[in-house]
């Protein structure tokens, strides 16, 4: 049983992929809204129903590693090296996955995508707002604060919100330090003009 439930579940992730790599390379030759979701179950040589099981939405065919992102999040908290606070742990973890961004060709191609396709871009949008609550109990499972706590729900939003706001800079990895220096430090008297 164990054999045929490996095989199954190795089937499954094998067709998720083919669709993912599919839709992925469809949408950079041709741009996300010339690509129908046939056509991309058509290119992974599966049924329409089929693409529908692994993907509920055309959007969430370019995510397809959302659940890993909420992972990542996570464990860039409770993972954090000893004695590092949990903003810059998640600082951190921020800058590397947009440094990973400019580094990989296919990862420049799946961000321009995404930034040139507003729909993309709302999804993308509101698919990290949906791990705000998972970071959020992260963080407070990790400064001992009761679940629910203000203090760690705002920092999980900031962040999340920050790295929204730094990737529309010109240098998004210097925009992602000034946010989360003015988070750290607060606003003071020369910023705010006075």
């Amino acid at each position: 049983m164990t054999a045929t439930t490996g095989r199954r579940e190795r089937k499954k992730a094998q067709t998720r992929q083919a669709l993912a790599d599919a839709a992925m390379q469809l949408f950079t030759e041709r741009g996300y809204d010339n690509v129908g979701v046939r056509e991309v179950a058509e290119a992974a040589d599966v049924s329409l129903s089929t693409l529908f099981k692994h993907f509920p939405s055309k959007e969430s065919l370019v995510f397809d590693l959302d659940a890993d992102v909420e992972a990542d999040l996570v464990a860039s908290v409770r993972d954090r090296p000893s004695g590092q606070p949990v903003m810059h742990a998640l600082r951190d973890y921020l800058m590397r996955s947009r440094t990973a961004r400019s580094d990989d060709p296919g990862i420049v191609a799946f961000h321009r995508l995404i930034d040139s396709t507003p729909a993309l871009r709302e999804y993308a949008h509101q698919m990290l707002l949906r791990h705000e609550s998972a970071l959020a109990a992260a963080i407070a499972e990790a400064t001992g604060k009761p679940d629910g706590d203000l203090t760690a729900a705002g920092l999980a939003h900031f962040a999340l919100e920050s790295s929204k706001v730094a990737s529309t800079r010109e240098d998004p990895p210097r925009a992602l330090r000034e946010l989360f220096d003015l988070l750290e430090h607060g606003w003071g008297t020369d910023a705010a003009g006075q």
